[in-house]
């Protein structure tokens, strides 16, 4: 948006930072600003999107961090569409076309994405120093459903709190009869009004981003091991797991300790943190210096740097995802290919391993139950065979080279299988057992 004509000299600017005159309606100005406006805004919408699919369709991205992150996308989406896409139609016609109602809502989607970033990165610093430095204390206050209730309390705080700005612009007309969306109170009511936005959604979380990420370094980094016996037990349970899926797999663990992990998911959060506060200074400058000076400073250049500045930090956050997460790297790769992604199906080896073991199952069950109707098979014969040459006696074992405690094993174990009930036998059956009984009764009398 724009700010107010009519009283542009008494009011500072808005988010938009739009300004009039000869530069910004120079076809060089306009053709720069919507090719930043739109290649920023371009490529956030389509990261922030990506963001919030892959923490909510995969189900190990579903932790307590993440779930701050997809707040924090949200709210970018917001502040890129509701200021990014209108400043496009206004630098192009350099007027406001989305009447009364447009400039009241899109000035309240505004802050209340803004707001809401700034509170979703001071949640998910607190919750980083509760993991780190409070370990015990994070398993029962750092879940995903607590991290939810959070959310909902900071998004419905914001929605709130943000109502006021429906009291404080307007649609304005100015004296060459353009239209514009700005402030309709003066310096006097509206300056209280920003201070105090300015200290609660950007010094604050700033101040307790310094405070506790420097806590949160001294544990990490001038700690040698865990703080606690549990992170060992996790670390411990964790290299267990991993050396039992790289089994199974048949590919080389390779182990990564908790520590490490954390150092990583820390560095990132601290780098989401430390653009914040760049990326967003230009223009906070700027707001609190014209907010008391007599003639604010408005020089469409470097109001265009401040505005790309501020659609920068809601579009950098998944590049930082993707560059420093290896989780978010593979879950982006996996979205990018329509594939499902890792824990919400088996892998492809799994897949084949698992019908392999399926096809498996029945060879050997055929294999077993032949092996079992051929064990009986013989023990029949051998029944039939003792019954045919019950004249001869221990010496013909004891000629054959068999010994007599193998011979009473043998027996034992055949008269055990013969005391239990028997298959009966098929109508032709009965003639083959008999002459294979019969010869091997002859090869039998052979040998000896």
């Amino acid at each position: 948006m724009t700010t107010n004509l009519s009283s542009r000299i008494d009011t500072p600017t808005n988010i938009s930072l739009s300004s009039s005159g000869a530069v910004s309606d120079s076809l060089e100005y306009k053709t720069v600003s919507v090719f930043l406006v739109l290649l920023v805004c371009g490529v956030g919408i389509v990261g922030n999107i990506m963001v919030v699919l892959v923490v909510l369709t995969t189900r190990h991205m579903r932790t307590p961090t993440n779930c701050y992150l997809v707040s924090l996308a949200i709210a970018d989406l917001t502040v890129l569409v509701a200021a990014g896409l209108p400043n496009v139609s206004d630098s192009l016609t350099g007027t406001w076309i989305y009447g009364h109602a447009g400039c009241l809502g899109i000035t309240y989607l505004q802050y209340l994405g803004i707001n809401v970033s700034s509170c979703s990165i001071t949640a998910f610093t607190v919750e980083r120093y509760i993991a780190i430095c409070h370990p015990m204390k994070a398993q029962t206050v750092c879940t995903v459903s607590r991290a939810k209730r959070i959310i909902a309390g900071v998004w419905i705080f914001t929605c709130v709190y943000c109502m006021l700005w429906f009291f404080l612009v307007d649609i304005q007309v100015g004296p060459d009869g353009h239209v514009q969306c700005g402030y309709k109170v003066k310096r006097d009511l509206y300056l209280p009004i920003y201070l105090i936005d300015f200290a609660i959604f950007y010094v604050t979380p700033l101040l307790v981003a310094i405070v506790l990420y420097a806590l949160i370094a001294r544990v990490l980094y001038l700690s040698p091991l865990p703080p606690h016996a549990d992170a060992s037990a996790t670390t411990l349970r964790r290299s267990c797991r991993d050396s039992s899926e790289a089994a199974r797999t048949g590919r080389q663990a390779r182990p990564k300790s908790a520590v490490s992990s954390r150092k990583q998911v820390t560095k990132m959060l601290a780098v989401v943190v430390i653009l914040f506060a760049l990326l967003w200074m230009p223009y906070r400058t700027l707001v609190l210096i014209n907010s008391f000076v007599s003639a604010p400073y408005l020089d469409s250049w470097f109001l265009l740097f401040c505005r790309t500045c501020i659609y920068a930090n809601s579009a950098i956050n998944p590049v930082i995802y993707n560059a420093m997460s290896q989780k978010f790297r593979s879950a982006f790769r996996g979205l990018y290919s329509c594939q499902r992604l890792e824990g919400n199906q088996r892998t492809p080896s799994m897949l084949l391993s698992g019908v392999g073991t399926i096809r498996d199952q029945r060879p050997v069950q055929q294999q077993d139950a032949g092996a079992d109707t051929e064990r009986r098979a013989t023990l029949r014969t051998s029944s039939d065979l003792r019954k045919l040459n019950g004249s001869k006696d221990q010496e013909t074992a004891t000629v054959n080279g068999i010994r007599q405690s193998d011979h009473h094993t043998d027996t034992g174990f055949a008269v055990g299988f013969e005391q239990g009930p028997e298959e009966p036998l098929a109508a032709g059956d009965d003639d083959e057992h008999r002459r294979e009984a019969a010869d091997g009764g002859n090869k039998l009398q052979e040998m000896t």
